[in-house]
């Protein structure tokens, strides 16, 4: 038992090593998603403003180092637009910007900034419309802005949260760890319906947990609670899954498994989770 409970201690401590943006299973990333409606076909890009210099890996240009201009829409040209913008409340540009015309949708969907404005810049006739100071409402937060009612000093958002999107999405996020964690059970050696059944029930019970208590404290309290309480409870899956392992795999096993290797495999699957979801998450935005 004292080899196990070291192999398990090694084990945190490597996950606890990760960066501080791991998730214990493909969990979602907060966002703020905007939808806009009444634009007349007209070009248009858009940002949004943050109260602070930085927020994930996104922040606010020093002078002197070179732009983070890369690959975006517009390249130098609309960063510079929206890098000369003034605000009034002194809110910062964080060099991230969409091309909204495209979709009629601006989706900031890794930690964007709370509090924030939204900045739309319209190429045609120079224009900046400015939003006043919203924040986030919600784990994903939903907008939708009507240009067609704009006035000036005024680009009013209302809250719309899709319901039936976020079921799909955490449906989505479900059974791609399922499937995945039961793909790493069988390189491990644990094989058998009984095994597999177990198996998925604990990866059910600790993504539901996961993802409803993440939403409640975000929705509630903001991304800052929800950045403090994500490695413990990350932490926690890994503790409870590990400890469910070594104490019930074998009694659902054909086979004698030695009990370390049920708290490698913790580890292992949730790693393997977390790196997954961190690449799908930039596959289909919004999912994951």
């Amino acid at each position: 038992m004292r080899k196990i409970l070291f192999t398990f201690m090694i084990c945190a401590a490597l996950f606890l090593a990760m960066p501080a943006t791991a998730r214990a299973d493909m969990g979602p990333k907060p966002s703020v998603q905007i939808t806009f409606t009444g634009t007349d076909g007209r070009t248009y890009y858009g940002t949004l403003l943050s109260q602070h210099r930085s927020t994930g890996p996104a922040s606010a240009w020093d002078g002197y180092s070179e732009p983070n201009i890369r690959d975006q829409d517009g390249g130098e040209e609309i960063w510079s637009k929206f890098a000369s913008y003034e605000d009034i409340d002194g809110f910062y540009f964080l060099q991230e910007w969409w091309k909204c015309s495209e979709n009629d949708q601006l989706n900031w969907i890794y930690y964007p900034p709370t509090p924030f404005k939204i900045l739309l810049y319209f190429p045609e006739n120079d224009a900046f419309y400015i939003s006043p100071i919203y924040e986030s409402y919600a784990f994903d937060s939903y907008f939708t802005v009507d240009l067609s009612e704009y006035q000036q000093g005024s680009l009013t958002a209302k809250k719309s949260y899709d319901y039936t999107w976020e079921l799909i999405s955490f449906g989505a996020r479900m059974v791609c760890t399922i499937l995945l964690e039961l793909a790493i059970a069988l390189l491990f050696g644990y094989r058998g319906k009984k095994v597999l059944t177990f198996l998925a029930i604990v990866n059910i019970f600790t993504q539901l947990a996961l993802n409803i208590v993440l939403n409640l404290v975000n929705y509630n309290s903001g991304p800052f609670a929800f950045m403090l309480v994500l490695i413990p409870l990350e932490l926690a899956v890994l503790m409870i899954e590990a400890v469910l392992y070594v104490s019930r795999l074998p009694a659902y096993s054909a086979k004698t498994h030695p009990k370390a290797r049920a708290a490698a495999y913790a580890l292992a699957a949730n790693a393997a989770s977390y790196e997954s979801g961190l690449w799908l998450a930039y596959l289909i935005p919004g999912i994951f």
